[in-house]
C-alpha cells in the first residue's frame, strides 16, 4: 500500500513538473544611452578611429612630485600583509615608480598592438584589435573577443597575445590563430564612462556585442575572468547564435539554490553522492578556512565598492601611492592567500613591478578608478534584487579554467548546471586570479584546446 502511495505521489510530482516547466526565454538585449544629457535625435557617428596612449611632461612631472610628498603611516612590527599594504615595501615600489620606472617606454608596450575608439550608446569605447601576421597555408583565423576585470585593464591580456596569434611558434599544436579584439569596460581605462546610473554587465555585454558586429564580425569566440567572466557570460546569453564558444577562468555563479547550499555541509562527508569533485573537496572545504574566513578577511573591498565608491574613489583618484596600494594589494591577496605572510606580499614572485606599475598607471593617467568601482554598485545590487537572466543556463559551448589559488572556488557541480554545454573543463596546475598575466602559457594553451574542441564538433555535426 505504502508502496502504491508513493509511486502514485511520484508519478503526480514528476507530471506537475514536467507540466508546469516554463520554457526558457532567451535574454532580451535591450538597448541604451550612456552619454550626456539625453538621447539625441540623429543617429550616432559609428566610425572607428585610431587612438595611441599619449603622455606629457607635465604629466610626468605632477607624478613625480606626488610621489617625492608621499605620507605614508609605519607598519607594525612582523605585520606583513596581514593588514594591508606593508608600508616597507611600499617605500620600495615607490622609489621604484619613481626613480626606475619609465612610463614613456611602456607607452611604447602598450602601442605595439593597434587601438581603436568607437562610439556605442553614447559613450567612447576603447579597444585593440591585432591580426597575425602571416596565416600559414591551411590555417584559419578565429576571432577572439578578451574581457578584462578589476582591478585589471587590458594590458592583462598582453603576455598571451603573442600567443595566440602563432599558436604553433610558441608550442602549441592547432589548425587554428586568433585575431584578438581586447576593449577597456566602459568606465575602465581608455574607455569613456557611463554618465548615467545602471550601467551593469549585460550593458557592456550588449556594447561589445554592438562593437563586434561594427567590426564586421558576425562569429566569434569570447573569453574572459573576474568581471570579464560575467560580461562574456551575459554576452553568450543575448547572442548565442553569434558566440562560437565561451571561455572563462572564473569558476563562479551569481545565483544559488538553497539545495545547492544545504549541500555544502554534506560535501566533505558524501562528495560522489553530491557530485563533487576531489578538487572542489580540496579547495571549499574545511569551509571555515577556505570559505567564511576569506569571505570576513578578504571582501571587505567588496561591500564598499558595492556601497559608496564614490568616497573612496576620491582618495584614489587623487594620490597615487593610495591607489597603488590599494591595487597591488589585490594582486598579492588574489594571487596567493600565502602571500600574506611574507613583507613584500609575493609581488614579485609572480608579477615584474614594471607590470605591475603599468596596469597602476592605465589606472591613474586615465583617472578611471571611480567609475571602475562603480561597476560594482551597479551589479552587486542588481544580483541581489534577482536578474532574471541570471537563473538561465548558458547553452553555448563553454570552456573552464579553474586555477587554484581563486580566492573563492565554486564546485563544479554548480557551475555546469549555470553553463549547460561545458565541452571542455580544466583544473590547472598553478596559478591565481590573474591567470592571464600571471600564466599566460597555461591560459593560453586552454583556450587553444578549447577551440579546437569546439571546431571538430562542429565540423562532426
Amino acid at each position: 500500500m505504502y508502496f502504491g502511495i508513493l509511486l502514485a505521489v511520484g508519478i503526480g510530482a514528476i507530471m506537475y513538473l514536467f507540466l508546469t516547466k516554463k520554457k526558457e526565454e532567451p535574454v532580451s538585449m535591450g538597448d541604451g544611452w550612456w552619454g550626456k544629457g539625453e538621447k539625441p535625435g540623429f543617429e550616432e557617428d559609428a566610425s572607428i578611429r585610431p587612438f595611441k596612449v599619449e603622455t606629457s611632461e607635465a604629466e610626468i612631472n605632477y607624478l613625480h612630485r606626488r610621489l617625492d610628498e608621499a605620507r605614508l603611516a609605519e607598519s607594525l612590527d612582523h605585520a606583513c600583509f596581514h593588514y594591508g599594504f606593508n608600508s616597507a615595501y611600499l617605500k620600495k615600489v615607490i622609489s621604484y615608480w619613481r626613480n626606475q620606472f619609465d612610463w614613456k617606454k611602456q607607452i611604447e608596450v602598450l602601442n605595439k598592438y593597434p587601438q581603436f575608439k568607437t562610439k556605442i550608446e553614447g559613450i567612447d569605447v576603447h579597444f585593440l584589435h591585432v591580426k597575425p601576421l602571416h596565416v600559414p597555408e591551411g590555417r584559419s583565423v578565429k576571432p577572439l573577443l578578451m574581457v578584462h576585470g578589476w582591478p585589471a585593464s587590458f594590458f592583462a591580456f598582453y603576455k598571451m597575445i603573442p600567443i595566440l596569434l602563432d599558436p604553433v611558434s610558441h608550442g602549441l599544436s592547432s589548425d587554428y590563430c586568433f585575431e584578438i579584439i581586447c576593449p577597456s569596460v566602459p568606465g575602465y581605462g581608455f574607455s569613456e564612462a557611463p554618465h548615467k546610473k545602471g550601467f551593469k554587465c549585460l550593458c557592456a555585454a550588449r556594447i561589445f556585442y554592438k562593437m563586434m558586429l561594427r567590426l564586421g564580425f558576425r562569429e566569434f569566440y569570447v573569453q574572459g575572468a573576474d568581471w570579464g567572466w560575467l560580461i562574456c557570460t551575459s554576452l553568450a546569453q543575448i547572442a548565442p547564435s553569434h558566440v562560437k564558444g565561451l571561455h572563462i577562468n572564473t569558476l563562479a555563479v551569481r545565483t544559488v539554490e538553497f539545495k545547492q547550499l544545504l549541500s555544502l555541509p554534506f560535501g566533505r562527508f558524501f562528495p560522489r553522492l553530491l557530485g563533487f569533485y576531489p578538487e572542489d573537496i580540496q579547495r571549499v572545504f574545511p569551509l571555515t578556512t577556505k570559505f567564511l574566513h576569506k569571505m570576513v578577511t578578504e571582501f571587505g573591498y567588496l561591500h564598499l565598492q558595492a556601497t559608496k565608491p564614490d568616497t573612496i574613489g576620491y582618495a584614489l583618484t587623487d594620490s597615487p601611492v593610495g591607489l597603488a596600494a590599494y591595487i597591488l594589494e589585490k594582486f598579492s591577496a588574489w594571487t596567493d592567500s600565502s602571500f600574506r605572510y611574507l613583507e613584500d606580499g609575493g609581488l614579485e614572485k609572480k608579477f615584474s613591478l614594471e607590470d605591475l606599475l603599468t596596469n597602476i598607471m592605465i589606472y591613474w593617467v586615465s583617472g578611471c578608478i571611480t567609475s571602475s568601482m562603480r561597476f560594482y554598485k551597479e551589479n552587486a545590487w542588481k544580483a541581489l534584487l534577482g536578474e532574471k537572466y541570471d537563473k538561465l543556463a548558458v547553452r553555448v559551448p563553454t570552456g573552464i579554467a579553474s586555477f587554484p589559488n581563486e580566492p573563492l572556488h565554486f564546485p563544479r557541480p554548480w557551475v555546469e548546471k549555470k553553463y549547460a554545454n561545458v565541452v571542455s573543463f580544466n583544473y590547472m596546475p598553478r596559478g591565481g586570479h590573474f591567470g592571464a598575466l600571471e600564466e599566460p602559457e597555461l591560459l593560453a594553451a586552454d583556450i587553444v584546446q578549447f577551440v579546437e574542441k569546439v571546431e571538430k564538433a562542429n565540423v562532426t555535426k
